[in-house]
């Protein structure tokens, strides 16, 4: 079904990547969008990868924690149209969903994300649906059942509209599965909290949106590389007893760093080793 509709898509050649240089692109949606523009988030992480590929590009911040398609329709002159981005990603559909009584239909979630879409178009904003990622990390869960829908809604009006797509609940499943079968256990592999991406479902997202915009394998090999090198691209939390701490100190102390600088140097160490 999904190789059909993206037959209709406003298709673009591999390696062929429509954004260009200068230009600026609305990233609209809700709480993983409003975190996407963190140093780690998903927004950075693709303006990153299309500057790895010689373009530059400039993000406008468009996520509001809680927002469902209606909030999105109401806010969208202000939030996007009157910025005068050339380009919109637009995430929507999880909190649609995930808010049950409080969330909003599928017949209304048409509406709405119709009319986002077309107001859009007419102001000449070129538009990329990103299909909703899951909600909680079980594909069987009875919301990724219902979120179905709204994604098949999604890629039609795609298609319809010749918007590019970026299918990153295709995305999501199919990294969660290969990270099953290499012995991990579905929670928080790609999430923090089943919903909210961490800094390996960012990367999931802004490949996929990279992919969307038509990178090629060699061009997204690029882009990963480069959200390897981002400053505090990942963080580790250890527990240390006040012994094992002290001691930390005093051998950061010996050489005259601090303990962040002690660290960071013995992990960049470990790194070198291994390459």
């Amino acid at each position: 079904m999904i190789a059909t509709l993206l037959a209709g898509l406003l298709l673009v050649s591999a390696g062929d990547i429509p954004v260009k240089d200068g230009e600026k692109i609305a990233f609209l949606g809700d709480s993983i969008t409003q975190g996407g523009m963190g140093p780690t988030g998903y927004v950075t992480l693709v303006i990153q990868g299309l500057k790895a590929n010689g373009i530059t590009a400039t993000a406008i911040g468009a996520g509001i924690s809680g927002h469902k398609s209606n909030d999105m329709l109401a806010r969208l002159q202000r939030d996007v149209i009157d910025k005068k981005p050339d380009w919109m990603t637009l995430s929507c559909g999880v909190n649609d969903v995930w808010h049950g009584a409080k969330g909003v239909p599928l017949d209304q979630y048409k509406q709405n994300i119709t009319q986002i879409v077309e107001k859009a178009q007419a102001a000449g904003i070129k538009v990329v649906i990103l299909t909703a990622t899951m909600i909680t990390e079980n594909p069987e869960e009875p919301n990724n059942q219902k979120l179905a829908a709204y994604n098949d809604f999604l890629r039609e009006l795609a298609r319809e509209k010749k918007c590019l797509l970026a299918e990153l609940n295709g995305a999501m499943q199919k990294d969660l599965a290969a990270r099953e079968k290499a012995g991990q256990k579905r929670g928080k592999l790609l999430t923090s909290d089943g919903v909210h991406m961490n800094p390996f479902g960012n990367v999931m997202m802004a490949t996929g949106i990279l992919r969307g915009f038509g990178l090629d394998d060699a061009q997204i090999s690029k882009a990963t590389e480069a959200f390897l090198d981002i400053p505090s691209g990942a963080s580790a939390s250890v527990p240390l007893t006040l012994r094992e701490y002290a001691a930390l100190e005093a051998a950061a102390a010996k050489e005259g760093k601090s303990i962040q600088e002690f660290v960071k140097a013995a992990v960049e160490k470990l790194v070198a080793e291994k390459k």
